[in-house]
């Protein structure tokens, strides 16, 4: 059995190894591939979904009911059909011809498949199979991920990315980045070796590459030839280079986004230039680490200074991404609430469990004495971190929705969801919030003729569900959202009916079924 310190090397070395520009060390086994897809109907010639309200994606405001009609995988029609309330007008509906699938969707909601920008496919606990993280976020209406770093190794990945294309694996559409570095036997600490890099893994077939951080000769190289390239990229600025480089220093050199929040208030710094860490700090101590991170929002220019516009303003000139992840941090603020998540029970693998829990050697385990003073601390973090987020995109800025999930006690899908209920509470309206997870990402990814939106020549790529999403954001979770019926008895919507990707129709229901199978299946063993 490998140790601990192996299992938690996926993120932590990478970390590491930034600061020295070399990836040498070897990469966990890779975890169970998908098995072939058992789950999904379609695509059809003619698929007609009938009498639906519609949220596009696209801004604008619900309207229903209203007919849509896919072809393949693409939307050909989207037909007003009546007014709510009243019976619908049968002479605007599409007509059905003799092999047509018609689904009556009357009474549901039809958003656009949601989009996640950070999503590992496992790559924190050890042997966490691709099946139950690619069922997870399916069945919470994630057609598409952003693959962060492709730790399981790209060829891995890429198998997926081609299983997926064909829907030959019941998943999400992947994109595929790579650490930078990764699978590099040399230190790369020129600028030329940074370029040929670069060049290695574009041949590889990666779409993006995730960097941690380097030396600025290293980083000014690696930006440029990507962009070259035409790869996307994306950034956690970490702790150990972020002084030479914050985020505004690498939008400035091309970088297109940034995850998490490392590196902004670096930017915004006034009357220091380096984090004002104490004496006693130990980078390689993880609770050193998340300790200090929430008190660094504190030490940033305050809102509507003279360098916060000028930091805000120019960032979003350059037409920089801001992929916040802010539920992966939220155990920071309130370690109770995600350690007792009514989900773990029935969607939370044993072993990720193991990983969640408190250890000196995982890198995201930093509980080793977590106090009343550590979550205000990181409350206040959460409060002008979110303020620069509303500022931000209220201005015109970017921001996209990533969950990061399979780190500190935050599951697949249900990740990803809460990130949607903290962005409304940064101040985003529940239109905005939904524009973010949707057409914000695809524009990311430079992918908005195709996903993004409900719109007519759009892949068919959808979430139904029978509740209203824009009144609570709860209804989209798994296990649905629990009140008092009309009958003053409790009870639990239902969540997400159904995911279309590729004019592919799920039952999502279905979907975490299998997922709750694996889950019991892994207990049942360790019980033996």
């Amino acid at each position: 059995m490998k140790t601990i310190k192996t299992i938690a090397f996926t993120c932590a070395a990478l970390l590491l190894a930034a600061s020295s520009q070399v990836f040498s060390a070897p990469l966990m086994q890779a975890p169970p591939k998908a098995p072939e897809r058992e789950q999904g109907e379609g695509p059809y010639d003619r698929l007609i979904l009938r009498g639906g309200t519609l949220i596009t994606g696209e801004g604008a405001p619900p309207q229903g009911p209203v007919d849509i009609v896919i072809e393949d995988d693409r939307i050909t029609q989207i037909v007003s059909v009546g007014n709510p309330g009243v019976p619908i007008i049968d002479s605007r509906r599409p007509k059905a011809g003799r092999g047509d699938k018609e689904m009556d969707v009357s009474g549901h909601y039809i958003l656009p498949g949601f989009i996640d920008m950070h999503a590992h496919i496992g790559g924190s606990a050890e042997g966490i199979p691709a099946e139950y993280v690619l069922k997870l976020w399916l069945g919470h209406g994630i057609t598409t991920i952003r693959e962060p770093g492709s730790f399981n190794g790209l060829s891995w990945v890429q198998w997926h990315q081609e299983q997926a294309q064909d829907n030959d694996i019941a998943s999400p559409r992947i994109v595929p980045y790579v650490g930078f570095g990764q699978g590099w036997e040399e230190p790369i600490y020129g600028a030329e070796q940074a370029r040929d890099w670069v060049r290695y893994i574009k041949d590889k077939g990666a779409a993006g590459i995730k960097f941690f951080g380097a030396s600025r000769k290293v980083m000014e190289a690696a930006l440029d030839e990507a962009n070259k390239q035409g790869l996307g990229t994306m950034m956690h600025h970490a702790q150990l280079n972020v002084m030479s480089m914050n985020a505004l220093d690498s939008a400035r050199l091309g970088l297109t986004s940034m995850e998490h929040w490392y590196g902004l208030p670096e930017a915004l710094f006034e009357e220091q230039r380096i984090q004002d860490y104490p004496a006693h700090y130990n980078y390689n101590n993880e609770q050193h680490r998340f300790e200090e991170a929430g008190r660094l929002w504190k030490q940033a220019a305050e809102p509507g200074s003279e360098k916060w516009n000028a930091v805000r303003d120019e960032l979003i000139e350059l037409d920089f991404t801001i992929n916040p992840t802010l539920t992966i941090y939220e155990a920071s603020r309130d370690l109770m609430r995600e350690r007792q998540a009514i989900w773990h029970d029935e969607y939370t693998l044993p072993r990720l469990w193991d990983f969640f829990e408190p250890s000196r050697y995982a890198h995201g385990s930093y509980w080793f004495d977590w106090t009343t003073d550590n979550e205000i601390a990181w409350k206040k973090n959460y409060d002008k971190w979110m303020t620069f987020l509303k500022d931000y995109h209220a201005n015109g800025g970017r921001i996209t929705l990533g969950s990061d999930a399979g780190y500190i006690y935050k599951i697949y899908g249900f990740g990803y969801i809460r990130e949607m209920e903290l962005l409304r509470e940064a101040g985003l309206n529940a239109l905005e919030v939904i524009h973010a997870a949707t057409v914000a990402g695809s524009e990311a990814l430079g992918m908005e003729d195709d996903i993004g939106s409900i719109a007519l020549g759009k892949k068919a790529d959808m979430v139904i569900v029978k509740e209203n999403p824009l009144a609570n954001f709860k209804v989209l979770y798994g296990t649905g959202h629990f009140k008092l019926n009309d009958q003053n008895k409790p009870m639990r919507t239902e969540g997400i009916q159904y995911t279309i990707k590729d004019g592919i129709v799920y039952d999502a229901q279905a979907l975490l079924e299998d997922v709750k199978r694996i889950v019991a299946k892994e207990k049942a063993e360790r019980a033996e």
